[in-house]
């Protein structure tokens, strides 16, 4: 075990004793290695991201990702359309949990929407939380209720 007047910084370590603008006899006094005047010698005067006058990187690229609107967060629906209805039974009571039992829909997101595309050939009851006005009148068009769920 080595002693605290022993002790020494590892090979090749950088030494951070050097103050800036600390008066004359420090070596970096004064303007502090600045210059005299110009941009980069006064305080504050570039905003993050300042590129010396072209156009910054975070408005060059492009945008990705999940942007909220102002209007708030929209409802993300899994839909399901009227032809992959026709694997279910006459009279059966078609819900979010008998798609997913069936593989016709992976998970329920924010609910399940019905839309009104292909042909529906059997009398069911459909609950879900939203149908479009076509899907709505194919249901009930063949004899089946279309229910609303909340």
């Amino acid at each position: 075990m080595s002693a605290l007047n022993d002790l020494h910084n590892a090979e090749g370590a950088r030494l951070d004793s050097f103050r800036k603008g600390r008066g004359r006899g420090s070596g970096n006094g004064k303007t502090a290695g600045k210059g005299q005047k110009g941009q980069g010698a006064h305080a504050h005067t570039k905003k993050n991201g300042f590129e010396g006058g072209q156009t910054p990187i975070a408005r060059r690229l492009p945008k990705f990702g999940v942007r909220k609107t102002h209007t708030g967060v929209k409802t993300v629906y899994a839909v399901v359309n009227l032809d992959k209805l026709n694997a279910f039974k006459d009279g059966t009571v078609v819900n979010a949990a008998l798609l997913i039992e069936k593989g016709v829909i992976k998970n329920e997101l924010g609910g399940v929407k019905v839309l009104g595309k292909g042909e529906l050939t059997k009398k069911l009851t459909v609950e879900a939380k939203a149908f479009s006005a076509s899907a709505k009148a194919a249901i009930e068009g063949k004899g089946g209720v279309a229910k609303v769920i909340e």
